[in-house]
């Protein structure tokens, strides 16, 4: 991996990201993410790398767009660009599809912020003409779907399911010195980040869903919430190629939350272990992880509103 020297940190964001084996894509679109994996790839050769590097390019060219003169609420076409991973000499392609998340964000930012407020952030003009542009584009698009998706300020409990504590990789920041510390201003800065095969990801999301389904009852506080969190994540992945790869990235959220925290960070592992005693009908150890988890991160959903 290319070390990253930079000033801009990414948002505190996590993603989930699919990466479809090159094979997976159509022609002209296979030779199209071929040469771009021949000139800018791979970003991540191996299991063990991050893709930090075209993480904080994303960034820059959404920041770019926000500083335009003119901003712009989303890009006039597809930028073209992917995250690129080989392991065992295959070539893994995840597109950004900028636009598409861009338009989806926006439906989240209608529904999230009061009417006032979002007329300030996007005055009602310019959310119209991106509503009327998606709705011609899906008409065109009626299949299409992001590779990737986001979450500001925390990792939703849905997407601690597709994957095992053995996936788990913790990369400490290391500086320009080589010695590890903070990594902000060159080196390789911190990385946690879980990784596994499609197949993995979908037997362990339809093993969690029929656990939650049939053992957790419809009552005040339990977490049935999950059930159709897990059940959409299922539906997700089933769109994508059976060989691909599925990521869990912390993203920005390594800046925010320290290494000390991260280096502590399992919750992948307490979530496996709490739909483990879920199957073996032991409602209450279920319930303790799933509390532990929650609290932790309702502590990091709590810093948005710092200073």
């Amino acid at each position: 991996m290319t070390a990253v020297h930079t000033s801009v940190l990414p948002p505190y964001a996590a993603h989930l990201r699919v990466y479809e084996p090159l094979a997976a894509y159509p022609e002209p679109e296979r030779a199209r993410w071929q040469a771009w994996a021949a000139a800018h790839g791979p970003q991540a050769a191996g299991p063990d790398r991050p893709v930090t590097g075209t993480a904080l390019a994303e960034q820059r060219a959404a920041l770019a767009e926000l500083a335009a003169r003119t901003p712009r609420p989303l890009p006039e076409r597809e930028d073209g660009r992917a995250h690129v991973r080989v392991v065992d000499g295959v070539t893994y392609i995840c597109p950004w599809t900028t636009r598409l998340r861009c338009w989806q964000a926006l439906d989240e930012l209608s529904a999230a912020l009061p009417a006032a407020l979002l007329d300030t952030v996007l005055p009602p003009a310019a959310r119209a003409a991106a509503t009327a542009d998606h709705e011609r584009w899906r008409l065109a698009h009626p299949d299409a779907r992001p590779w990737i998706q986001s979450s500001r300020w925390e990792v939703p409990l849905r997407w601690f399911v597709p994957f095992g504590e053995e996936d788990r990789r913790y990369l400490p920041a290391v500086p320009a010195g080589g010695a590890q510390g903070g990594g902000e201003g060159g080196g390789e800065p911190a990385a946690l980040f879980y990784l596994t095969s499609m197949v993995q990801a979908r037997r362990r999301v339809a093993r969690g869903y029929r656990a939650l389904r049939l053992r957790t009852p419809a009552e005040p506080g339990r977490p049935r919430g999950l059930v159709k969190g897990v059940e959409q994540v299922g539906r997700w992945l089933e769109e994508f190629h059976p060989r691909s790869l599925v990521e869990l990235d912390y993203g920005g959220l390594v800046h925010l939350l320290g290494p000390g925290w991260l280096a502590e960070e399992h919750s992948v592992g307490e979530i496996e272990v709490g739909l483990g005693a879920l199957r073996a009908g032991d409602g209450a150890a279920a319930a303790r992880a799933y509390e532990s988890v929650t609290a932790r991160w309702r502590r990091v959903l709590a810093l948005r509103h710092t200073s």
